[in-house]
């Protein structure tokens, strides 16, 4: 690899045309957005898109181009990149996925770099859906790929969790845990009901569909790692950007983004969580200089191993090992972090806290959601609004049992190869598609988190802080006020089931409030 001060990353990617599937979602829209700004040399981004709602891919770009994501390529007047950006029409979840012959004549004439990032990600989806678009998905792409006249890379995006069942994982290709063939024949013949009640015998050791699905996508890409270079990049729980294109920046609501939203908002209160163990979390931005670079590195390959594709490469994109995160490091700042930038929509005062048992924490959620909740949305019901809480907090309850395996068990992701191509690449590159995350500061990382999730995801600009900080010190005083009113009631309550003397009640109040406290 080289060490000299030019981006050989950049010089790879000049005037080639790449292809994206999944472009619409998070890791799609931050790797355009990366591509456009920092490659300006590329010369065409076709992505994959579907028409929907009555509107055609013409107009879901135009849409696509109002994402956040871009307002720092607008800011620095790159606007007239975005002319590089070609919209086919297509899904993965369609044979061949979707694309008319005169578009996949195009693909199949142009594009050098193929990186495949669409997938479902929900963990409640059923076996047909999730096989169907993870699985045949990624043979589709594999299929087109073999067709490309000049693809010089596929870069796959898996995810750690693809090997789930065990917690020490190593960058390696571990067996498959089915024959994709039976899976596959299985989804098309059987349905939804008689599939379900063959779920659990299917899955084996993985904990849901999705990383089933996920491991076994990952076969279809290395059946063709001797045709052409191929890279595969396992992320963990993809969270906020950690510098690029602004810290903090996001529209994913999965893991803590989602949470805080919740808790900025004074809806969220408990959160089921074990704060001593570590969370792999990465930054989107790293993911995506990941994917970058890996299409670049497995191409170097080919060409030192005589222009033969070398091995599959696999690069996890994965902190626990490297840079562990662990809530007990933030669980004091938590809190204050949510009223140093509180939301003009709060609905009540923020106070999140982490519980280790799922047990006490649906005790807490009876008193802590679905109470308030409940008085919320007939509030919300009375002056013509649409009440939400309680179905939130519904799906919430009934997601646990599929999320505990995630919410309490600590996995070790080794990323040893990751680290050696981080040190690889030129001085230059590593500054640019920096994959090291040794300086990333914790505690400043998640400040900007919230910051982020406050201005991408509840849309509230900056502006309105002081505004905000005003309307929080006032839903203090409002929750102080309905606290001390519920222990007022607590005390009559005592007085008047148990017959003793207000001195006595009083006496009970401090333990009432250590055992709702343990909730």
């Amino acid at each position: 690899m080289e060490n000299e001060q030019h981006s050989s990353i950049k010089e790879f990617y000049g005037n080639k045309n790449v292809f994206i599937t999944g472009a619409t979602g998070f890791v799609g829209v931050a790797l355009i957005e990366k591509l456009l700004r920092d490659i300006p040399q590329i010369a065409t981004v076709y992505i994959l898109i579907r028409a929907k709602k009555g509107k055609s891919v013409q107009e879901r770009l135009e849409e696509l181009k109002q994402n956040s994501v871009f307002r720092r390529l607008k800011e620095e007047q790159f606007e007239k990149r975005f002319e590089k950006i070609v919209p086919i029409e297509g899904d993965v979840g369609l044979e061949n996925l979707g694309i008319n012959e005169q578009d996949r004549q195009l693909l199949i004439d142009n594009v050098h770099v193929v990186f495949h990032s669409a997938a479902t990600l929900d963990f409640m989806q059923s076996l047909k859906e999730t096989t169907n678009i993870n699985l045949l998905g990624t043979r589709r792409v594999v299929e087109l790929c073999k067709q490309l006249n000049k693809l010089q890379a596929l870069v796959h995006i898996s995810s750690a969790y693809a090997n789930s069942y065990i917690t020490e994982v190593e960058e390696k290709l571990y067996p498959a845990p089915d024959d994709p063939e039976k899976i596959i024949d299985l989804t098309e013949t059987l349905n939804e009901e008689a599939l379900s009640k063959l779920e659990a015998d299917i899955l084996k050791d993985h904990p849901n569909t999705y990383t089933f699905t996920k491991h076994l996508a990952e076969h279809e890409v290395a059946k063709v790692a001797a045709k052409f270079p191929c890279g595969i990049v396992r992320p963990s729980m993809i969270t906020a950007a950690w510098r690029e294109p602004k810290p903090g920046w996001t529209i994913s609501k999965n893991g803590p983004q989602g949470f805080f939203m919740g808790a900025s908002k004074g809806v969220l209160r408990r959160l089921p969580l074990d704060p001593s163990i570590i969370m792999d979390y990465i930054p989107v931005d790293v993911v995506v200089n990941a994917i970058i670079t890996t299409g670049y590195y497995v191409n170097v390959l080919k060409k030192q191993n005589g222009d033969k594709p070398g091995e599959l490469q696999i690069f996890h994109l994965t902190s626990s090992t490297y840079k562990p995160f662990r809530f007990e490091m933030l669980i004091n700042k938590m809190n204050d972090y949510l009223h140093d930038y509180p939301l003009v929509s709060a609905v009540w005062y923020p106070k999140l806290k982490l519980v280790k048992s799922l047990t006490l924490f649906r005790l807490g959620a009876i008193l802590y959601h679905f109470l308030p909740g409940f008085f919320l949305d007939l509030l919300t019901r009375v002056m013509g609004g649409r009440p939400i809480l309680i179905r939130l907090h519904k799906s919430v309850w009934n997601s646990l049992n599929t999320l505990e395996k995630f919410i309490f068990t600590e996995w070790h992701y080794s990323n040893k190869h990751t680290m050696a191509l981080a040190k690889n690449i030129s001085a230059q590159d590593q500054e640019r598609f920096f994959l090291d995350i040794a300086e990333l500061n914790w505690d400043e990382y998640f400040e900007n988190t919230i910051m982020g999730v406050r201005e991408y995801l509840s849309k509230e600009s900056p502006k309105t802080l002081p505004a905000a900080r005003r309307k929080d010190k006032i839903l203090l005083g409002i929750h102080v006020v309905v606290q001390l009113g519920f222990y007022y009631g607590l005390w009559k309550i005592f007085m008047a089931l148990f017959g003793i003397s207000n001195a006595k009640a009083a006496l009970l109040l401090p333990l009432a409030y250590t055992l709702l406290n343990l909730i």
